[in-house]
């Protein structure tokens, strides 16, 4: 190993991270030291506009002193007690999710993976309970979604590239056609407990639901006895100008997960159930040691506070519309691009070459952080307190990337 101290070279530590870390991660070679609101400082002071937002996570931006004075206050009070015990913070924020979805049983966990994982053991565990049946244990997901990394999770994405390796993944998954209701028609039956669908899918190209898709599904899952599951953890939390997506879009489901933003940085899940699908829960049905603790729930509580006094909902739907506006524009400027689809504060800029990942790399020089979902695609994720300001610095370095790729000659190192 390379000895390495806090006096190291940023190229030092990249080396000794590349020989002690495990290789499943592709990092660009940048050590962040702090953030402040929407921007990063590497190392060497360098500032980063942060249009990844720790991939959708840091919704309130960095050091927002309202989470900074939160996180303080309550480390020096209680971290965790476990769930064999209630503590404060966590009754707080349950109370604040089940009203917000209305009426509605919250589980608390650390992730988005666990968030799934919760409710597609609630979704079968409900359908035992309920119906007392044994063969009622499937699930209707769709082609390129993405759930999560766990076993779980990992089968309910309708991505085999991820699966690769994994196999056999867990049986008793099928896959529908996102925007194809008769696909869904199709698969959904009597052994059918749940249909798990993103309201946007965010990691499968940034794909928006048609009018009434959605609503469409609510009611085949109705008419069918199954459960309509809706994965919000990076769509959900404020980030496409309502708190829940699927406010947008006329439907309730009976599940719902959340994480990323919802922990403004600090690790957090939440799955919420309806009180019918929730008495699939009994005690030591399910668990998790670390979940609810009290630092991570108080966390949550105040983004929730802070959301509603700084009216961020209002904010996003404002400035998200402005930034859809100023992308297309930029379509209209640059022959490279098709199209900007989104909402909110979630955008997907699609090109007609596979530029996408040399404008990444290039706005990443240029102090702009943007990731690719694909060759293709690349992914906006601004933090939800930004500015027109911040959105017309983002796109001016946009602009400049693509003007310098568009004009660089044939094989000088461009991907054409």
């Amino acid at each position: 190993m390379i000895g390495i101290n806090e006096n190291s070279t940023t190229d030092e530590l990249v080396a000794s991270a590349r020989q002690s870390m495990s290789l499943n991660f592709r990092q660009a070679p940048i050590v962040f030291m702090r953030g402040q609101g929407v921007h990063l400082f590497d190392r060497n002071d360098k500032r980063y506009i942060d249009f990844v937002s720790g991939i959708a996570v840091m919704g309130m931006g960095h050091s927002h002193p309202r989470i900074v004075e939160a996180a303080t206050k309550q480390a020096r009070e209680l971290w965790h007690v476990s769930n064999l015990y209630f503590n404060e913070a966590q009754i707080l924020l349950s109370n604040m999710l089940s009203d917000r979805y209305g009426d509605g049983r919250v589980f608390l966990c650390n992730s988005g993976a666990e968030a799934v994982e919760a409710a597609l053991k609630l979704a079968r565990r409900y359908a035992f309970v309920k119906h007392g049946d044994t063969k009622r244990n499937e699930f209707v997901s769709f082609e390129k979604s993405f759930h999560g990394r766990t076993l779980g999770a990992l089968s309910a994405t309708g991505q085999p590239k991820y699966h690769t390796g994994f196999e056999p993944i867990i049986p008793g998954f099928k896959y529908a056609r996102f925007n194809d209701i008769e696909s869904v028609k199709e698969l959904v039956n009597s052994n059918t407990c749940a249909v798990i669908v993103e309201p946007i899918q965010a990691e499968g190209g940034l794909i928006l639901p048609q009018p009434g898709f959605l609503s469409a599904i609510k009611e085949i899952c109705e008419e069918r006895g199954a459960l309509l599951i809706l994965d919000e953890v990076q769509v959900g939390s404020g980030r496409t100008g309502t708190f829940f997506a699927y406010e947008q879009e006329g439907v309730k489901p009976d599940i719902v997960t959340l994480a990323k933003a919802l922990g403004a940085g600090i690790p957090i899940g939440a799955m919420i159930a309806n009180q019918e699908a929730s008495i699939g829960f009994q005690p030591g049905s399910h668990g998790s040691t670390f979940a609810g603790n009290a630092l991570a729930a108080r966390i949550a509580q105040v983004f929730l506070e802070v959301m509603e006094e700084e009216n961020l909902l209002g904010h996003v739907q404002e400035v998200g519309a402005y930034m859809g506006k100023e992308l297309n524009a930029l379509c209209e400027r640059f022959d490279c691009l098709d199209s900007a689809r989104g909402r909110g504060f979630i955008w997907g800029l699609a090109f007609n070459k596979e530029w996408a990942p040399e404008t990444v790399a290039l706005a990443m020089k240029k102090g702009l952080l943007v990731n690719k979902l694909n060759t293709h695609t690349i992914r906006l994720l601004p933090p939800l307190i930004s500015e027109r300001s911040h959105v017309d610095a983002a796109l001016a370095i946009l602009a400049n990337c693509l003007t310098e790729i568009s004009n660089k000659p044939p094989g000088d190192g461009n991907i054409r």
